[in-house]
């Protein structure tokens, strides 16, 4: 039964490595398609982000199709975009159709984005969710990582080295595709389509005989007598403050500086005097570091609860970029410092608020509106994601390194206080038993 459920969820999370992989296998192209397509600094940061936009509209796009088609028939249409993505952009010859191609990869990443983690949350036992959600987090750090290190292996590859960086990707598209075929649709989106002796089968394979009968009647309870959500029913009194939690905690994942990181440091290397092979290199480590510490928070985030972890990271994180916006103040930032305070906060936020917010995204909206509640929170955080993917660049030309790293720093003390006084832990309950606590 176990077997059967960690399969299910590994398959799910490919779909988190192929967001992670396209969100990240920039990185490594910038230092080279800027020149090619003859971008200023602003122009690429339109460039890098174009994938944001696309994402935007695949979250809403991934919040209809999905109660309407299924979550797995559309996470099949997410790989079929993945690998048309790929394909694109490595052969694009214009700033036009490399964006275009740049677009459709962003509707991929937006669906995956929703509907991998729903998927396991509505699949997984509720003393295992945590951590099998929590794959979908692993996964995206190891899709980064593999960027990275295919980035440095293929730098060397000629003009064209930017176009295999980007090819890559086509394989794990293919990968998701296929996998889906040996997975189930969602106990809960079946039951939600009267299709009972369904979800029954899939809740004996993934809960056991002893258990399932008695979850499918939680279901149908959560379900009976409750009409086609809309998005207005997330106004609803009891729901708002649910919505309003998942949206800033979406938005406190990207503000605090996270994809300034993953999106630019081969350029924040270069910046300070190093080679792009070098550069390359040590977003490997950085790439590492994400993975050991998401493997950390799998560990613990079922014993210590979401908001603890989210707490001690927020504190490591304001701390690092601290330290990074003391470096640039001082001039210090060709040492070794540097390298050390951007791990360090890439430890903190893999084994914080990484993995947590999606989590607590699955968990915290009723069954009748949980894609759609995951939908806003989630198109929030692109748009957030966006906008400091725009800026980052222009701030560091503008505003310098040090006034730069010191604003995220104040960003994440804000999101510790916010965490402290408004998010409520959600471990160990069943999706039905949360929502009849958030109902009281």
């Amino acid at each position: 039964m176990k077997g059967y459920v960690i399969l299910i969820s590994v398959v799910a999370a490919l779909g988190g490595l192929l967001f992670g992989f396209d969100t990240a296998v920039i990185s490594g192209t910038i230092n080279f398609i800027q020149p090619y397509f003859g971008l200023s600094e602003a122009g690429l940061g339109w460039t890098v982000s174009s994938l944001l936009f696309g994402c935007i509209a695949g979250v809403f796009l991934a919040g209809k199709a999905g109660d309407r088609y299924g979550r797995k028939k559309v996470l099949m249409m997410a790989a079929l975009l993945f690998f048309i993505s790929a394909v694109g952009s490595a052969s694009a010859h214009s700033l036009i159709f490399f964006l275009f191609a740049r677009i459709l990869g962003g509707l991929a990443v937006g669906v995956a984005s929703i509907l991998s983690p729903m998927y396991i949350a509505e699949l997984a036992p509720a003393r295992y969710r945590g951590t099998l959600v929590s794959l979908n987090q692993l996964a995206i750090v190891v899709g980064i990582l593999v960027a990275f290190f295919s980035n440095y292996l293929l730098v060397n590859t000629g003009e064209n080295n930017w176009r295999w960086m980007l090819l890559v990707m086509a394989a794990p598209a293919i990968l998701l595709y296929f996998s889906l075929f040996l997975v189930p649709e969602s106990p809960r989106w079946l039951v939600a389509r009267g299709r009972n002796k369904d979800a029954l089968r899939v809740l004996v394979k993934t809960s056991g005989s002893e258990f399932s009968s008695a979850q499918l009647h939680e279901i149908e309870e959560t379900l009976r007598n409750q009409e086609e959500s809309t998005y207005r029913d997330l106004l609803a009194p009891k729901i708002k403050p649910l919505l309003f939690i998942g949206i800033i905690l979406a938005v406190f994942q990207q503000i605090t500086g996270i994809n300034t990181i993953m999106y630019y440091a081969p350029k924040i290397f270069a910046n300070v005097g190093q080679s792009n092979a070098s550069a390359l290199v040590q977003t490997i480590l950085i790439g590492g570091t994400n993975l050991i510490f998401t493997l950390v928070a799998m560990a613990l985030i079922d014993r210590f609860g979401r908001k603890l972890l989210i707490i001690i990271g927020s504190t490591g994180m304001m701390i690092m970029l601290a330290g990074l916006s003391v470096l640039y103040f001082t001039n210090q930032t060709s040492s070794i410092w540097l390298l050390v305070f951007i791990l360090g906060y890439i430890a903190f936020f893999a084994a914080s608020l990484g993995p947590a917010l999606w989590v607590v995204a699955a968990e915290l909206f009723p069954n009748r509106l949980r894609s759609k509640g995951m939908s806003v929170a989630i198109v929030s955080l692109w748009i957030a994601c966006a906008v400091v993917s725009i800026a980052f660049p222009i701030m560091l030309e503008k505003l310098s390194g040090g006034i730069t790293f010191l604003i995220f720093a104040l960003i994440c003390l804000t999101n510790l206080l916010y965490v402290l006084n408004f998010v409520p832990e959600t471990k160990g309950k069943t999706l039905e038993e949360l929502e009849k606590h958030f109902a009281e």
